[in-house]
């Protein structure tokens, strides 16, 4: 079946060889184009990118019926921006539990560690997650994915790390697999992340010897992830501990990405740069000196902007890293502390109060975060281009910057998903 797309107001197609960096970003000219384009999309791929009139000329005029021909369907847009489809590269998408309480104790005045002294942080949720049910969770997931389709995105990557144990890694890692492979949810890259916390009755030397010997070997057996992360900061896994930890997952073909610099510049930073992972997240406190040798080991900055504005802390300057020329991408961090899936506010947020170049900002929820987190067909995605994914979005504006002025909706008319127009 193949749909064909006209009367496109702008298009932000944000396409082009590599990742977006410093003021590459901001090239209107090059990554935006005029209203009066349009799309053929074909299976799961974008066929062409023409002119209107071309593609009129060709497939005759939008029909008001749903197929116009026996194999095409003509579509006008009716002078709507269209972007790509949002990449969320950092979620925490399967968990159960409420941990709004916390909120209180935050205003008190406590801390991330003083609230997991007592009872909350990810002890909490790793209690309410293990006493869930498969059928809960993937009922959570399931739902959590809907909500982000909702809001633009159509492809995510899904950290386990609430189970803290062999079996409850796997069982998170299951699911996830499972959701990845339904239609009309974003599709799934599957991280495993045992090395989030350590489970009670343990050591940090106790566990990490579990997840080297049984839990980390199982995963690979299973073959039930692409990546494995790691909480490295002070208080969690140490540097020398996530290491170790990294570099067993590199041995057993895991690609690799890191938790780095949340609440304090730990060094976090420099080890990412010297391991070559694929992303180092949070990265709030890396120093500029790490972030420099962190770009040229190729180590995408990968900004969870949501998670300041949720725990009430300072942003980075995300300006001054776009002109010191680092690549860096944005991310929700789904997470009981930070419980949004919506990119588009996150993208309020950079611009409507960090004062960031909405293009830039769409090339970090986009373009950026399809480097570090592949599409399942192997296909191009977070840009609008020939032969890649047909995976966009269909603003409810003509104007392609309403992607980021709506915090409080979705500014998403349709999505198009693996070449499927879902009308929200």
């Amino acid at each position: 079946m193949r749909t064909v797309l006209v009367d496109i107001g702008p298009m932000a197609h944000m396409s082009g060889n590599g990742p977006l960096r410093g003021a590459a970003g901001s090239h209107y000219d090059e990554l935006v184009l005029p209203r009066g384009g349009g799309i053929v999309v074909n299976g799961d791929s974008i066929e062409r990118i023409a002119s209107s009139d071309e593609l009129r000329d060709e497939f005759g005029p939008p029909s008001s019926h749903t197929q116009h021909t026996a194999d095409t369907s003509v579509i006008s847009v009716e002078g709507r921006a269209i972007i790509p489809g949002f990449v969320d590269a950092h979620t925490h998408l399967l968990w159960a539990g409420d941990r709004s309480r916390e909120v209180t104790w935050r205003h008190e005045g406590k801390s991330y560690k003083e609230i997991a002294a007592m009872g909350g942080g990810i002890q909490h949720t790793v209690n309410s997650t293990r006493k869930a049910s498969t059928d809960q969770l993937y009922q959570l997931g399931f739902e959590r994915l809907r909500k982000s389709l909702r809001t633009g995105t159509t492809h995510v990557e899904a950290k386990s790390g609430y189970g803290l144990s062999t079996d409850e890694e796997l069982r998170l890692l299951k699911i996830a697999s499972t959701l990845g492979k339904l239609e009309h949810v974003p599709t799934i890259d599957s991280t495993w992340l045992g090395a989030h916390d350590v489970p009670k009755g343990k050591t940090f030397d106790q566990y990490v010897e579990e997840i080297l010997s049984d839990q980390l070997p199982r995963v690979i057996e299973q073959n039930i992830a692409r990546s494995a992360d790691v909480f490295c900061e002070p208080g969690w896994f140490s540097l020398e501990q996530s290491e170790d930890i990294l570099k067993a997952s590199r041995k057993g073909g895991l690609d690799l990405r890191m938790h780095i610099d949340e609440f304090e510049d730990g060094g976090g930073g420099g080890l990412a740069a010297e391991l070559g992972v694929t992303t180092g997240d949070h990265a709030h406190y890396t120093s500029d000196d790490a972030r420099a040798l962190m770009e040229e080991k190729g180590v995408t900055t990968g900004f969870l902007p949501g998670t300041p504005y949720a725990m009430g802390s300072k942003w980075p300057n995300f300006n001054q890293v776009s002109n010191d020329g680092i690549v860096w991408s944005i991310a929700s961090d789904f997470n009981p502390n930070c419980r949004t899936l919506s990119l588009p506010f996150l993208g309020s947020l950079l611009v409507q109060r960090c004062g960031v170049d909405p293009l830039v900002a769409l090339g970090a929820a986009t373009r950026n975060p399809a480097r570090t987190t592949p599409h399942p067909t192997g296909k191009v995605h977070g840009q609008i281009v020939e032969g890649g994914i047909a995976n966009f979005n269909i603003l409810d504006s003509p104007h392609w910057e309403s992607w980021c002025t709506q915090p409080s909706h979705t500014p998403i008319r349709s999505t198009c998903l693996n070449g499927k127009l879902i009308h929200h």
